[in-house]
């Protein structure tokens, strides 16, 4: 009763706090609404006058916000300000559209999971699957995959359809858009635990019975599922409010466009009708999430039986990571000494050349100058925010019942939204994308350090320290955080490439960087419309992102738990538990 009211209070907190919206930004409603009613009208007293007397705006926000919850109950969220149509039956076709453009984009990432695992599976886990190609498509960003695949698959070769939302075939475009980046890192994800699981008594015992591999792989992603599965319903909530961008570009009548188009016209019973359906999306598909995980670990995970899957292994050593960095510190020193804001409008989206290595912009630019001064802010900016919601990720996941509710919610609400959200707060200054970032980028992490304590707490050599007198502080110091540091870590460092594309993302709404700063998201997004004509203008900046992507993958293959060297016999500890102790708990 006390986790559903403490989800219920913050889902509450949420939707009031974004009916304050308006008065927090110190913004007239009235004077959006009109803007988004008609650009062209001038903002004059009585036509402002007039809006508020429509809307109620005057009777003040708390009496508009109690109006909308007491007609909740009447599955009556009101009428839109800028349409006026009924907001309920609106929002639940958005969320249709959304749900069936989720469930083909989980279709796609779990195929895309399973491709990225199957050298794995294949090998028992003694061969790794992955690699570079799973970062880079990670690291890929959503918006520019969609962009390239409605112009070269649906304009240019004609096989699919590129926009709009009529039938099934429109679905196949979006959901690849959307499914390959998320199932690239849900496969590295199940790819790291894999080897523990092939480890594990009884798949060495199968393999003595000549039990088919076919069949100990099977049992392998079994047994990893629960450990995975939370992350998963936070990336089916993702998929639902979160494809903004994919939405935007093939047309669709989506959740996540119409909370996006409501936020920015401060069309507040839209954007509180959509933001309640996406919470509900998120607890309904996380709390499932939680279920098919109890159910698959069966009783082994309520008796603590089971083994741990993160055994200790030593450090990787690749070349890899070395190659990566050196590509990467390459384009910096030769971009660095050219001038990335310099205009030459007689060389505007020249192909690249011995002059111009990455060819210019629409402008005249230099691309391999604004791809390395945009590297510089990018990078570390991105690997700050990575580290701060590492730290927070952890600290949350540590209190899974006071961290669960709190994740949901980050994962539902979208970064646009939560951007606005902070502006209103703390002002539309250089560090709201930062804030904004933060507040939803620590909830995967979070929900995945949980998954994995779970799993650990659920382990016989921790139920034998616990008989032998160890506490909560010596247990969470040398065997929990031990176990889940490493795949957290790699987990983070996973998604780097999406905290740097998301910060410079936000520049658009005004909440960070604008032109004619070099950073990569806003590379992307201006020379994104000359993409048919200078397809390097886009390429350049893409692929130092999908760069950035494989070396933080491959650099933290090396994030390992330490090996432990056995002491002699005259460095051993001192017990930790008295002889009585010791005597009543055998």
């Amino acid at each position: 009763m006390r986790h559903l009211l403490w989800r219920a209070g913050l889902a509450l907190a949420l939707v009031c706090g974004i009916g304050l919206l308006p008065w927090l930004s110190h913004t007239d409603p009235a004077l959006t609404v009109l803007k988004a009613r008609s650009a062209d009208r001038d903002p004059t007293p009585e036509v402002l006058a007039g809006i508020r007397a429509q809307l109620g705006l005057d009777q003040g926000p708390l009496s508009l916000l109690a109006g909308w919850l007491g007609g909740l109950w009447r599955a009556d969220a009101g009428r839109s300000w800028i349409s006026g149509a009924e907001v309920m039956p609106g929002v639940l076709r958005a969320l249709g559209v959304s749900l069936l453009l989720m469930a083909v984009a989980l279709a796609v990432a779990c195929c895309t999971a399973a491709l990225v695992c199957a050298r794995t599976l294949r090998s028992g886990g003694r061969a790794r699957g992955g690699g570079s190609g799973s970062a880079v498509l990670a690291a890929l960003p959503e918006f520019l995959t969609a962009s390239v695949l409605a112009t070269v698959v649906g304009v240019q070769l004609g096989w699919l359809p590129a926009l709009g939302w009529y039938g099934p075939r429109w679905t196949v475009l979006p959901a690849l858009a959307l499914g390959l980046p998320a199932g690239a890192v849900l496969g590295r994800l199940l790819d790291d635990l894999l080897p523990g699981a092939f480890a594990e008594p009884w798949a060495r015992a199968a393999v003595a019975r000549g039990i088919p591999g076919r069949r100990i792989a099977r049992q392998a992603v079994r047994r990893c599922l629960p450990a995975l599965l939370p992350n998963l319903g936070l990336f089916a909530v993702g998929l639902t409010g979160g494809a903004v961008a994919v939405e935007q570009v093939f047309d669709i009548p989506g959740l996540g466009r119409t909370t996006l188009q409501a936020a920015l016209a401060q069309d507040l019973p839209v954007l509180q009708t959509g933001t309640l359906a996406l919470l509900l999306t998120g607890a309904v598909a996380t709390g499932g999430g939680r279920l098919a995980a109890r159910f698959l670990g069966g009783p082994a995970l309520r008796d603590g039986a089971l083994p741990t899957l993160h055994r200790p292994a030593p450090p990787a050593r690749r070349i890899l990571p070395f190659a990566h960095g050196g590509l990467l510190l390459g384009v910096l020193a030769l971009g660095l000494p050219r001038d990335p804001l310099a205009l030459n409008t007689g060389e505007r989206l020249e192909a690249p050349s011995l002059t111009h290595p990455f060819g210019t912009d629409a402008l005249g630019r230099d691309v391999l100058a604004r791809v390395a001064h945009g590297a510089l802010d990018t990078l570390l900016l991105a690997l700050a925010l990575s580290a701060a919601t590492l730290f927070l990720g952890v600290l949350l996941g540590l209190v899974p019942r006071l961290s669960g509710p709190l994740a949901e919610m980050a994962a539902a609400v979208p970064p646009v939204l939560a951007a606005l959200l902070v502006a209103a707060v703390a002002g539309s200054g250089g560090a709201t994308p930062a804030l904004a970032v933060t507040a939803v980028a620590w909830a995967p992490l979070a929900t995945h350090t949980s998954a994995l304590l779970r799993q650990e707490r659920a382990t016989a050599h921790l139920a034998a320290a616990r008989a032998l007198g160890a506490d909560r502080p010596y247990l969470l110091r040398r065997a929990l955080l031990p176990a889940v540091l490493p795949p957290v870590t790699r987990h983070a460092l996973l998604r780097l490439p999406g905290v740097a594309l998301a910060l410079a993302s936000l520049g658009f709404l005004g909440l960070g960087a604008q032109p004619p700063s070099p950073e990569w998201g806003l590379l992307l997004a201006e020379n994104q419309p000359y993409a048919e004509r200078a397809p390097w203008a886009v390429l350049a900046p893409a692929a130092a992102l999908a760069l950035l992507g494989a070396l933080a993958v491959t650099a933290a293959g090396g994030v390992r738990r330490p090996r432990r060297t056995p002491r002699t016999p005259d460095q051993a500890p001192e017990p930790q538990v008295q002889p009585r102790e010791l005597v009543a708990a055998r």
